[in-house]
């Protein structure tokens, strides 16, 4: 469906002061763009054309029902609402979720200004949304070095400074610490992880990285080599505090990336290069991804937020008044141009940003859709319409700045420290990893490790031999207490039985 700005809507919208030239769409992860047609008219990101594009696969109603059977939940209204649309190898997350077997979060932040915009937030509330479900260790990257690399104006001190600010942005969207584990690149590259990068790096060559991210003769080579760094963060052996050292077993931990499909072309590239990787004859895990829609901008489909302007989004800054302000001034609207007009043919929703906002933020499906039939059919007017929105809007980001306002220096310190994490994964089945622990623990993971170093049939084997033992007890617990409640009876019959000889032989002397 194409946007529009018409000249004079019932709100107010702004009209752009130039028509833009004819341009395909373009979406990658460093422009998102729609397609502009020979009118001018920027048309909204085709996302089934991305789909064909990329290669990746929608989420259906079938993979939508297994995922509930699996994990006994009902989907995020994300998946529910298409927002989160297409995967790669998303299926094979839940294959090793019903069988017990290891997999980890992996998403990130580039910092590029000192607040987080709502749209920032979105991959961040459903990766939330996921460790709460699965259960299962995140990892969350900083790439201040990509920020860096990527700008002609910004220091490295200035990135570093957005880091330390978008940490705590991140850590109240409400993650567990226990189980989650923020890292910026400046500060943690090296060791296993610098190994793993240059494993990567080596299998990727200057013809490719041009072809994918369209890199040319001008472009500085920390850019081009920056997609190994990012690549790398998903193999679990890059993290030996989380995973263990033994690379044998950790480099078949696949990780499960919740991003934007611009981050896509990233893990195309690392999930073609792990397909030809081993470590001493096992193969490296493939990532897979999940992909969400973009928020778009204040100025309408075919264009995200962006950090760098202001006008173009809503803030985690941003107070109540900002709010209303930039919806009611910039939000780009899918009402008609007279209210007699829009009570007639009604509004378009498709189009409409207070409208598609709600669909991020509403977590209602019954408000969101009686919202839905009665703006489309000119019940609704634009500005009863903004209005449901900034009252979510308000909401949501009052409950993160109070969150937020929570999270000091020592939280932070928390979330970054090089750790162990804990996780249990599906409780239904038993989860075989080399978990790193210290302390109390550090017996049980002895055991664990010896466990996570046998082969897959030895654990079949042992398991079985566990539920044997299991059931061989219980049956022996059933006998006992059979046995048990049998000569308790009996007891109680002699003792009735004396009784009753006691009282017969009292009736004969009397």
């Amino acid at each position: 469906m194409a946007t529009t700005a018409t000249p004079s809507t019932p709100d107010g919208a702004p009209v752009p002061d130039s028509v833009p030239k004819q341009t395909k769409q373009t979406v990658d992860p460093y422009n998102v763009t729609g397609e502009v047609g020979a009118d001018g008219v920027v048309k909204a990101i085709d996302y089934n054309k991305l789909v064909d594009e990329f290669g990746t696969k929608k989420i259906d109603d079938e993979l939508l029902a297994r995922f509930e059977r699996v994990t006994g939940k009902k989907p995020h209204h994300f998946l529910r609402r298409g927002i989160v649309f297409s995967h790669r190898d998303f299926e094979t997350i839940l294959d090793r979720y019903e069988r017990g077997e290891p997999f980890f979060l992996y998403t990130g932040r580039g910092p590029s200004s000192d607040s987080v915009h709502v749209g920032h937030t979105i991959p961040f509330e459903f990766t939330k949304w996921l460790q709460d479900t699965f259960d299962v260790p995140l990892i969350i990257m900083l790439t201040d070095d990509e920020k860096y690399l990527f700008s002609d104006k910004k220091t490295i001190e200035e990135v570093q400074g957005y880091c330390a600010s978008n940490v705590k942005d991140i850590i109240a969207i409400g993650f567990d610490p226990a189980k989650t584990f923020i890292f910026s690149d400046f500060d943690y590259v090296g060791g296993a992880f610098y190994r793993n990068i240059v494993r990567l790096s080596k299998h990727i060559t200057l013809n490719q990285a041009r072809a994918i991210f369209g890199f040319n003769e001008s472009t500085n080579i920390g850019r081009i080599h920056f997609g190994s760094i990012q690549g790398a963060t998903s193999w679990a052996s890059s993290f030996p505090h989380i995973f263990g050292e033994d690379e044998k077993q950790t480099v078949g931990i696949p990780a499960l990336i919740p991003c934007a499909i611009d981050q896509d072309p990233y893990f195309r590239m690392t999930r073609d290069v792990s397909a030809r990787l081993k470590f001493q004859g096992k193969p490296y895990a493939k990532p897979a991804l999940i992909h969400s829609l973009f928020l778009p901008a204040l100025q309408g489909p075919g264009t995200k937020m962006s950090a760098s302007i202001d006008e173009s989004a809503i803030f985690m800054r941003d107070t109540p008044n900002q709010i209303k302000n930039k919806i009611n001034k910039y939000a780009f609207s899918g009402g008609k141009v007279s209210v007699e007009e829009h009570r007639q043919f009604g509004g378009d929703t498709s189009v409409d940003v207070a409208y598609q906002y709600l669909r991020f933020f509403l977590e209602d499906d019954d408000e969101l859709e009686k919202i839905r039939i009665a703006y489309e059919n000119g019940e609704m007017l634009t500005g009863e319409l903004k209005a449901i929105c900034i009252r979510e809007l308000q909401k949501y980001v009052a409950g993160f700045q109070e969150r937020r306002a929570k999270v000091d220096d020592d939280t932070v310190k928390l979330f970054m420290e090089r750790r162990p994490l804990k996780w249990g994964g599906n409780p239904k089945a038993p989860v075989v990893v080399p978990k790193v622990v210290d302390g109390e623990g550090a017996e049980a993971a002895a055991a664990a490790d010896g466990e996570a170093k046998m082969t897959k049939n030895q654990l079949k084997k042992l398991e079985k031999q566990r539920q044997a033992e299991a059931k061989k007890a219980q049956k022996a617990k059933e006998k006992a207490e059979a046995k048990e409640k049998a000569a308790a009876t009996a007891a109680k019959e002699e003792k009735t039985e004396q009784t009753e000889q006691t009282a017969d032989a009292a009736a004969k002397e009397a």
